[in-house]
């Protein structure tokens, strides 16, 4: 998980496929990254506002009740608890300070939960930045909390009709929109996905916490590396930052998707969204509407870097279905007093349903990265519960 260089592959995955109007923009973003990555003051500057802003570093909190009952040492690193409730603020802090540093004035932005957009639209009000946010119209309905945090941190949010109404149509129309304003605004993607330098860079900005847990591992275990290391995947930020403290180490990597929207299980390689992946599509070509419990993951592709991980054998993907990730919300609220967010609750249900199954052995340590608190679900778990 290192530099993937000007073509921005990883194996045959990733790419740019973008219009002839975005070549250009691309290519100034990657430039300016890597002049900001390598410039001592812009890379002090991002870490004291993970530090006294963001709340870096977030810990890792060992679940000891469910521990018990699972028979597997639990280990969640807390990135709920990071300011705005979600990993997300790690990459847009990065990429608010980045547009700053281009002379941008606008920031746009797709969210799917909301919590993109909620990260956005935060780091906007900090950086003085305009913020446009294109969220599906049914991801509206069901995310009206985070709507309105979005609005009072004084964001416009755009409701998105087009298609499936949810994140692919968001990511499409802050797309088109780049390539009417690409002189004055930055598209803040959200997760490793996108053109490159996206999925590269987006991985980089969250790379902080992987390179946390390893250290944080290192003080709590004897063996210093967990056995299993986990997190949800939708387009994949918060498992490629985590993956990436632990990809040189021995322990199993896996990501769990949505049973609904699970690209690297049941997609085929294809282009969308500007990159080369896996993505659910139909046999002519047709992208497939992917559906999940939570809006976060409910996209129809995955990272590039997640493929390329995924065909190397290094890392491994599978699924959790939507009445698992409930039990396992109120599983862990119930045990730990920890209400997890709907995404970060598949990688627990996978943990659950493998520990108990003896998929993963009795005694093991398994660390999962919780991306995010269940707070904007509640309305929709009430319903469920």
């Amino acid at each position: 998980m290192s530099d993937p260089g000007v073509s921005g592959r990883f194996g045959e995955f990733g790419g740019r496929y973008v219009p002839e109007a975005l070549v250009s923009a691309c290519e100034d973003l990657e430039a300016a990254y890597r002049d900001a990555r390598s410039d001592p003051s812009f890379t002090q500057q991002l870490d004291h506002l993970l530090s006294v802003y963001a709340g870096r570093p977030t810990p890792v909190t060992p679940a000891n009740r469910l521990s018990e009952e699972l028979g597997v040492h639990l280990l969640l690193k807390r990135e709920d608890l990071a300011h705005t409730g979600s990993h997300k603020i790690n990459n847009v802090l990065g990429q608010g300070l980045l547009a700053q540093r281009m002379g941008k004035k606008r920031l746009l932005a797709e969210t799917g939960a909301g919590q993109h957009g909620v990260a956005t639209a935060t780091i906007g009000a900090l950086l003085g930045l305009d913020v446009v946010v294109y969220m599906g119209e049914a991801d509206i309905q069901r995310q009206a909390l985070n709507v309105f945090r979005m609005e009072l941190l004084g964001a416009t949010v755009v409701p998105v009709t087009s298609g499936t109404r949810t994140l692919k149509d968001a990511c499409s129309e802050a797309l088109r929109q780049w390539v009417t304003q690409v002189d004055e605004a930055h598209y803040c993607i959200g997760s490793t996905m996108g053109p490159h330098p996206y999925p590269w860079m987006v991985r980089e900005f969250q790379r902080v916490i992987g390179t946390e847990a390893r250290a944080q591992c290192a003080g709590l275990l004897r063996q210093g590396v967990p056995d299993v290391v986990t997190a949800c995947v939708g387009g994949g930020s918060n498992a490629a930052g985590t993956f990436a403290g632990f990809v040189d180490t021995p322990a199993r990597l896996v990501g769990v998707e949505a049973a609904g929207g699970a690209a690297m299980t049941d997609g085929l390689p294809g282009i969308l969204h500007g990159f080369y992946s896996n993505i659910l599509q139909d046999e002519d070509g047709q992208v497939r509407e992917a559906h999940s419990i939570s809006a976060g993951l409910d996209y129809p592709g995955i990272g590039p870097e997640h493929a390329g991980l995924s065909t190397s054998g290094r890392a491994e993907y599978v699924t959790a279905n939507d009445e698992e990730v409930v039990s396992a919300v109120v599983r862990l609220a119930r045990a730990e007093g920890i209400l997890p967010a709907l995404e970060s609750a598949h990688a627990l249900a996978w943990i659950i349903r493998a520990a108990e199954s003896g998929e993963i052995p009795y005694g093991s340590t398994v660390l999962m990265t919780l991306s995010g608190r269940g707070d904007k679900d509640a309305e929709q778990l009430r319903r469920l519960v």
